[in-house]
């Protein structure tokens, strides 16, 4: 798998303010018992970079999966399974017991990337942002959309290998390959990451 000798690792120059983008760190997701058993990790993980962007002075903000439950934001696939999860307001919705998001920018996403559907590209670029640090779940569907996408908006992204998991290891390891290869966005470690955020 790449790491930080991928060309643009650690390199702020072209890309510029950067920001942290944290990803469904949410109660539903770590139901699963791969990621349940990676929460404590993922939690300090992304903790650490939180600080980091607050000590830089780089923006924060937190990408949320929220469904309501009259039908009107479930995808195809939740429609054909007749079952929605992750509603408003419930368990499932809030955030995981540990992680320091309070008073941080939210965004609410009803699919897997957070920029579609949202208004975050605008607000990456109200904040003069150009370069996103991605941490969350889950690295091969919410993360690897989100990355993609952001790349489809100009945006420079890099992924932080230790804040980031996924249900399948195999999966997870796949599109972190096409992403870092064919998108040109690094994978790095927490302390790349902290300096780019830093």
């Amino acid at each position: 798998m790449p790491g930080s000798d991928v060309p643009g690792a650690g390199d702020r120059t072209p890309g510029g303010r950067a920001a942290l983008l944290i990803i469904d760190m949410q109660n539903a997701f770590f139901e699963d018992e791969v990621l349940a058993k990676a929460q404590g990790p993922l939690v300090a993980a992304c903790n650490g970079l939180i600080d980091a962007a607050q000590r830089g002075g780089s923006p924060v903000l937190v990408a949320r999966t929220e469904h309501l439950a009259d039908r009107s934001t479930w995808t195809t696939s939740m429609l054909d399974d007749d079952q929605g999860f992750i509603f408003r307001g419930t368990h499932q919705a809030a955030v995981v017991d540990g992680l320091r998001v309070s008073g941080l920018e939210t965004v609410t996403k009803t699919r897997d990337s957070a920029f579609f559907g949202t208004d975050l590209a605008e607000r990456l670029r109200g904040h003069a942002v150009e370069r996103l640090v991605l941490a969350g779940v889950s690295t091969h569907n919410c993360v690897a959309h989100t990355g993609a996408d952001a790349f489809a908006h100009d945006f420079r992204v890099s992924y932080a290998l230790d804040a980031i998991g996924s249900t399948n290891a195999d999966y997870a390891a796949a599109m972190l390959e096409i992403l870092s290869v064919e998108y040109r966005q690094p994978i790095v470690g927490l302390v790349e990451a902290g300096a780019l955020l830093g």
